[in-house]
């Protein structure tokens, strides 16, 4: 069969290259044409757009791109058409996905799966009304937003959580602290890791305050920043800098975390990955006009949480310092209740135990691979 893929973002092209993989393993005709990246490429097909001509951020940048975006808009339609497949799976990335889901359902007979909902349950309900009636299948990866479509009249498929798959299937999961220090020329102490975001703008807003507030454990901790892909590390320096214990390590981040002893975090799926890690954090994300921010997230915005630990659970597992709460003195704080208070420490680890138990084990690619491949089947 034939399956035509987008995905705009790296955590997509991730994501969907699983996918890719576990859809040839069911359809040994698969035969993939996508908007996505380098690691859907590896998987094989036909690619038409990378995702980095897409991923504009924010509203000056989509402004400033507005006319790349329709352009790459209108293309992907036209594409569709031309090349007819008989399924169209869109991963995430809404803004664009869901106008190419209303075009498919409206203007073709070609059904559409939509793995990895958009989160509509913290922004933008009103979206769940363009998925009842352009989206076939939604395919999630949160189990608390099976509870929220069934709430708005629109039966979802929980798949797994493919961060789960990858934790479980990374490199050197058997590395010894020894070996993890010999191989990267780093202390023989514990270590504090810092993941401080994946863009320029994250990192320079919080790796600053992350380093100030970690900086007095240095005698007895090593400081690790793992480096998000794509950044140089010349970017890096200008904070390291004036921070000379700290260290920064590219294409590790799974290998630093194993071998912590606490994290400084920001939101979003690194907060997941250290917690299936089992690595106590400190979520903190710092955001521009904290007071007005904060009282955004407390009176606009539909959650009661930004770390997906917290949200996953229900209740709070981490500590989360944002807007408002986002200071080196509550950071450094929270770091020693994590590192020195034994009981505090483990109820955060308890709480880890219970966010793996909600969202059950591997196999998020092949679930969402074999509820696409039977409809086909069956259609």
């Amino acid at each position: 069969m034939k399956y035509y893929i987008v995905a705009g973002e790296a955590s997509g092209d991730l994501h969907a290259s699983n996918l890719m993989r576990s859809l040839q393993a069911l359809d040994h005709e698969a035969d993939f044409r996508f908007f996505g990246g380098d690691l859907m490429q590896s998987a094989g097909g036909t690619p038409v757009r990378h995702y980095r001509d897409m991923a504009f951020m924010g509203i000056i940048p989509v402004v400033m791109n507005a006319r790349t975006i329709l352009r790459n808009l209108a293309f992907c339609k036209r594409d569709i058409t031309a090349s007819r497949p008989d399924a169209v799976i869109l991963v995430d990335y809404p803004g664009f996905n869901l106008k190419i889901a209303r075009y498919v359902k409206t203007k073709t007979a070609i059904p559409v799966y939509y793995y990895i909902s958009p989160k509509v349950w913290a922004w933008k309900k009103y979206r769940v009304r363009s998925f009842r009636k352009y989206v076939d299948e939604m395919l999630s990866i949160l189990p608390f937003e099976v509870d929220f479509f069934r709430e708005h009249r629109y039966a979802v498929h929980y798949v797994g959580n493919p961060t789960v798959d990858a934790v479980a299937c990374r490199d050197c999961r058997d590395e010894t602290f020894a070996r993890f220090v010999e191989t990267n020329g780093l202390e023989n102490k514990p270590v504090i890791a810092l993941l401080a975001g994946s863009r320029k703008q994250e990192i320079a807003a919080n790796l600053p305050s992350m380093l100030e507030a970690a900086k007095g454990y240095s005698e007895d901790y090593q400081l690790i920043v793992a480096g998000a892909p794509g950044i140089d590390p010349a970017f890096y320096k200008n904070f390291i800098t004036p921070f000379p214990p700290a260290k920064v390590l590219f294409s590790r981040t799974y290998r630093i975390l194993a071998q912590s002893d606490a994290a400084l975090v920001t939101s979003g799926t690194a907060t997941l990955e250290t917690a299936l890690l089992n690595v106590p954090q400190v979520v903190c994300y710092r955001t521009p006009v904290p007071r007005t921010t904060y009282w955004i997230f407390r009176n606009i915005l539909h959650t009661p949480y930004i770390s997906l630990v917290n949200l996953i659970c229900g209740r709070q597992v981490v500590k989360e310092l944002f807007a408002r709460f986002f200071t080196v003195d509550n950071i450094r704080k929270e770091l020693k209740q994590i590192l020195h208070v034994r009981s505090y420490r483990q109820n955060m680890l308890d709480g880890y135990e219970e966010m793996r138990r909600i969202l059950g084990g591997p196999g998020a690619s092949e679930r969402a691979a074999g509820i696409i491949y039977a409809k086909l089947r069956r259609q």
